[in-house]
């Protein structure tokens, strides 16, 4: 008999109430298979966990072991990040996924390292990817191996969504579900190393990828995807997608074990069928929406209900049940965009313009304007905070 667990959840007056009893997280091949919301300490990460999509926190915790080897101060940044070191030293915590992008984004900040997530995934043992690995490679072909990604990646992170797609081309998109894409970077970079580098590991080839479209924007030190995938990565795409040649779905497994899939898909299939789907992520889904329409001018509210697969009339309700319209959305996330953009110095004012559906430079600079009260250029003049690296860390450079 499973142990149980009590679950709480904190209501807007600050007490605690328990809703149910359920087993407790299990885990297996060193990933946890249910990210339940058990209370916590801290407010943020406990009463909100049950509506926020969890994930098991992997790319946090090689992310904070990176930072200790280099000497950085995890504590603030894991405070600042609503996290605690509790939560990050017990691998069996369940991390809320916008956490994990805010850790993420400050210890790349500590460290100066740009492609922190690409890194993370370069050159780690693939087997600590846990489950998700051993689904895949246990199985008989690589396209098999992909499906059963697909479908059991959002066990381990319910805030990314992937689809494949076999036709010419045998394609792996990441949808994010209740979470925005705005500010994530590096954990998006090390999703698409993880799975590229694990395909590579259990087909026992050197796979070169037909394209990879990625939504943020280039930066110079990109190039570094760019060889390791073997192509030119596409960034300021309007979706996140790798792209193998469709042959590679028949490629053999090496390491095929029917008998280790069997165990590992039903086990799989408990956790998935024990899954609860996050509440209260209607704003950032409609944002992800409106961040693939913008540069062709279409984020309007018809096409962005179109997308989520509701209509119009519908959006309206369901944003006014939560005190939302939008229009304020579409204007607050595009200032938050354009701020983004704006401290990417290579990116040209014409070129955020564009991106954020404008189609002269004049119509941004007064939109801008209006919201800031000064214009874009000036806004990107204004000196920007570096986060230095540790004492420790300047030594081991010097």
């Amino acid at each position: 008999m499973a142990a149980k667990r009590t679950i709480y959840v904190q209501t807007p007056d600050g007490n605690f109430h328990c809703i149910r009893r359920r087993p407790l997280a299990t885990r297996n091949f060193g990933f946890v298979l249910r990210a339940g919301s058990a209370m916590r300490s801290r407010s943020p990460s406990s009463g909100q966990l049950g509506s926020i999509p969890s994930c098991a926190g992997l790319f946090t915790r090689f992310a904070c072991a990176r930072a200790r080897e280099v000497g950085i101060d995890l504590r603030p940044l894991v405070r600042r990040a609503h996290l605690s070191m509790r939560e990050i030293n017990d691998e069996r915590a369940p991390l809320a996924v916008p956490y994990q992008i805010d850790c993420l984004n400050l210890i790349a900040g500590a460290m100066n390292d740009k492609l922190l997530g690409f890194h993370l995934l370069h050159k780690v043992d693939v087997r600590k990817m846990g489950f998700l690995y051993y689904a895949g490679a246990s199985s008989e072909t690589l396209g098999e191996a992909l499906r059963q990604l697909a479908r059991y990646s959002v066990i381990a992170n319910e805030g990314i969504a992937l689809e494949t797609h076999l036709g010419k081309t045998l394609r792996v998109r990441f949808d994010y579900a209740g979470v925005s894409r705005l500010t994530d970077r590096h954990q998006i970079e090390a999703w698409i190393t993880g799975i590229v580098r694990a395909c590579r590991e259990v087909a026992d080839r050197d796979l070169q990828l037909v394209s990879v479209k990625i939504m943020h924007q280039r930066i110079p030190e990109s190039s570094e995807l760019d060889s390791f995938f073997g192509c030119t990565v596409e960034f300021g795409a309007d979706r996140d997608e790798i792209a193998f040649s469709g042959d590679v779905a028949t490629l053999p497994i090496v390491g095929a074990d029917p008998h280790l899939n069997k165990l590992v898909l039903d086990y799989c299939e408990r956790a998935l069928a024990d899954r609860r789907a996050p509440r209260g992520v209607l704003r950032a889904n409609v944002e992800n929406a409106i961040t693939a329409l913008l540069p062709h001018a279409q984020a309007g509210l018809e096409n962005v209900a179109g997308k989520l697969g509701i209509s119009p009339r519908t959006l309206r309700r369901k944003l006014a049940a939560e005190g939302l319209t939008f229009a304020r959305i579409l204007e607050e996330f595009r200032l938050a965009l354009a701020k983004r953009y704006l401290a990417e110095h290579d990116l040209p004012v014409s070129r955020i313009a564009w991106l954020l559906g404008y189609t002269e430079v004049s119509a941004f600079s007064h939109a801008f304007r209006r919201w800031t009260g000064r214009p874009p250029r000036a806004d990107r003049q204004r000196p920007r905070r570096h986060t230095a690296l540790s004492s420790a860390k300047r030594r081991a450079h010097s």
